[in-house]
């Protein structure tokens, strides 16, 4: 058996919401600084539904003030 490391997109999801109520911001907030015409995207990242492109991942960084590191959430998973 080999183990890899894989993105664990639903806890990730929860973590963007975490980060983003932490930095006191609504998901419109979020919204207008990616200039999104809607806020599907982020629901998207925060339910789990996929995850944030490698920009949107960097500008996400900024936005919370975190290392890209502190908002993916990576486990091991067996193969």
């Amino acid at each position: 058996m080999n183990t890899i490391t894989v993105i664990d997109v639903a806890a990730t999801g929860k973590n963007i919401t975490r980060l983003r109520k932490s930095a006191g911001l609504s998901v419109k907030d979020v919204q207008d600084v990616f200039g999104f015409g809607t806020p599907q995207a982020i629901y998207k990242w925060q339910n789990g539904t996929s995850l944030p492109t490698v920009d949107n991942l960097v500008m996400l960084s900024g936005l919370f003030d975190v290392p890209i590191d502190d908002i993916l959430i990576v486990v091991k998973k067996t193969i």
